[in-house]
């Protein structure tokens, strides 16, 4: 979705809002204006009564009969005193008035009411574009500065491919330069393509008996090199015949991004170890994957998990999309299974626990 795209119906909701509000200041002053109308016709009507009392007194004193005074002035009351207003038509006049007062404010909440929702949706749909569009920035900033140095990479080692002879040794090392950076290129558009579409609901995952010492040695096995270049022990603790109920593919992508994060956490302090360890209770299998890296604040536990955050100690970032972990989120969350993690601050670690439904024991 392009900027010109956004920015139409933006106008237009910004536009809807404006008109809600003139409208919510219309109803609340017709709210008052109503009010101060019932008020003001009683108070007027009441002071029509007092002048037919007086105008009473002055027929009986002028010797008038009471009967004809009477049929004269039905809002009276006569009284061996004199006249003055009747109680039962002042009594009406009040209650006239305090269900006109009552139906004005029954109505008016209630135009209140829907325009105040009006306003919220709004507020909330535009809020939510806001975001939209704060995050689609960040994005683009984001890809364009992690595709950027790989790129680089690859150009240089073209170049000096291109420049001069190089030896065979020469040109292994930049080949294999060059296959880590598109590698990595891969890697950056996999996790994109692959939030997409756990982001459009395009997923379909299966639920079956899947054994997880094999699928932790399988990931495992796949990151050895890059492990030991960075002096990095992968260790699995984890017995076999320890079966949960998850999707094979999911279950590996979930696998390989931790171990991602793990190996990214542990290579800026020079290596280290990342320790798979699983159990059992009653009805799930929890795994955890503890590693001895760079940690994050405790507080950021949580924040981990959202799309493209990036942490390391004193909430910096890393390369990387900031997109595996939320991958792990979505796919744990559709397997049934849930995913945490904690750290008892910088540079003390950090401790991964994925728990998934455990497999029926006949299907073990």
């Amino acid at each position: 979705m392009t900027q010109r795209a956004i920015k139409v119906p933006r106008v237009l909701q910004i536009t809807v809002m404006v008109l809600v509000l003139v409208c919510t200041v219309q109803v609340g002053w017709w709210i008052y204006d109503q009010h101060r109308y019932a008020v003001e016709k009683v108070a007027e009507l009441q002071r029509a009564y007092q002048q037919q009392a007086a105008a009473a007194r002055a027929l009986l004193i002028a010797g008038v009969p009471v009967a004809r005074v009477q049929r004269l002035l039905p809002g009276v009351e006569l009284t061996p005193d004199g006249a003055r207003p009747s109680p039962t038509a002042e009594h009406r006049l009040l209650s006239e008035e305090h269900l006109r007062i009552e139906q004005y404010a029954w109505e008016g909440a209630f135009f209140l009411l829907a325009l105040g929702a009006c306003i919220v949706v709004i507020a909330l749909a535009l809020r939510a574009e806001a975001l939209v569009m704060l995050e689609q920035d960040n994005f683009l900033a984001m890809v364009s500065h992690q595709f950027k140095t790989p790129l680089a990479s690859l150009q240089l080692s073209l170049e000096t491919l291109a420049l001069r002879p190089a030896s065979a040794q020469q040109t292994q090392v930049l080949t294999e330069r060059m296959l880590a950076d598109l590698e990595r290129m891969e890697g950056m558009v996999s996790r994109i393509l692959e939030s997409a579409r756990l982001d459009r609901g395009r997923v379909e995952l299966r639920h079956e008996p899947v054994d997880l010492a094999s699928a932790v040695r399988r990931a495992s096995t796949s990151a050895e090199e890059r492990a030991a270049q960075a002096h990095i022990r992968i260790a699995c603790e984890i017995d076999s015949g320890l079966v949960v109920l998850a999707d094979p593919l999911a279950l590996d992508v979930v696998l390989r991004n931790l171990l991602d994060n793990a190996l990214a956490a542990v290579a800026p302090v020079g290596g280290g170890t990342i320790v798979f360890a699983a159990q059992r209770t009653e009805a799930s299998v929890e795994l955890t994957v503890s590693d001895t890296g760079v940690g994050f604040r405790p507080a950021d536990g949580a924040r981990l998990f959202e799309k493209f955050t990036r942490l390391q100690p004193g909430g910096g970032s890393y390369h990387g999309t900031g997109l595996g972990l939320y991958i792990v989120r979505r796919l744990m969350h559709l397997m049934g299974g849930r995913v945490s993690a904690e750290s008892a601050g910088a540079g003390q670690g950090s401790r991964f626990v994925l728990v998934w439904p455990a497999a029926p024991a006949e299907s073990a």
